[in-house]
């Protein structure tokens, strides 16, 4: 069975997405659930955060919760992974809303014997992660990781639009609107930022 990891920072991960904490809050709930319904639906899943409702989303899910360490993404992804019985892992970002199963699919098929694959965001850094092994990943996030981590041995990039679309900006959101999923459409729609329909 394919595992998945997914860090959540929580609302504090996201501080360029609204000046409201609690708007901020509600909108990073929505997409982590609606990157959880994708998850559940193709392997098993682990949340790795310190946010609370954010762990209460993941076990409502049926996701395992895995404590942060704190230290950023990677060190929470290394938290998420150990443990896991060699075999193919994903490592999904929680801040891409319209992800939906078959794009996970597609990642999971992309990795090459021994390898790994991935999916960029268009500033060069990593939204999602296929590795063959969980013992291929290494903590090389940040600006410019998505060539660190193909460097890393045999590796293919997938062009699967949803997994390119990440969320840092309410601008990003917006831009997205149409193609997100349910909790994040419902979501923009309670705190009146698009017309309810």
């Amino acid at each position: 069975m394919t595992s998945v990891v997914i860090p959540f920072a929580g609302v504090e991960g996201k501080t360029r997405l609204h000046p409201s904490r609690r708007t901020r809050r509600v909108l990073s709930l929505a997409m982590l659930g609606d990157v959880l319904a994708a998850a559940v639906a193709v392997g098993d899943v682990r949340v790795v955060t310190p946010d609370p409702d954010g762990a209460a989303s993941a076990r409502e899910a049926g996701a395992e919760v895995v404590d942060d360490p704190g230290g950023g993404q990677g060190l929470a992804v290394l938290a998420g992974r150990a443990g896991l019985e060699p075999g193919t892992i994903l490592i999904l970002n929680a801040d891409v809303p319209c992800v939906v199963p078959d794009d996970l699919r597609a990642l999971e098929a992309a990795i090459p014997p021994g390898g790994l694959s991935l999916a960029p965001a268009a500033d060069g850094t990593t939204n999602a992660l296929g590795l063959a092994d969980p013992r291929l990943f290494r903590p090389l996030y940040g600006p410019g990781s998505a060539e660190r981590f193909r460097a890393l041995g045999r590796a293919a990039t997938v062009d699967v639009p949803s997994l390119a679309d990440d969320v840092d900006t309410l601008d990003d959101l917006m831009r997205l609107e149409d193609r997100v999923g349910p909790r994040t459409q419902m979501a923009l729609a309670m705190a009146g930022l698009v017309p309810a329909t």
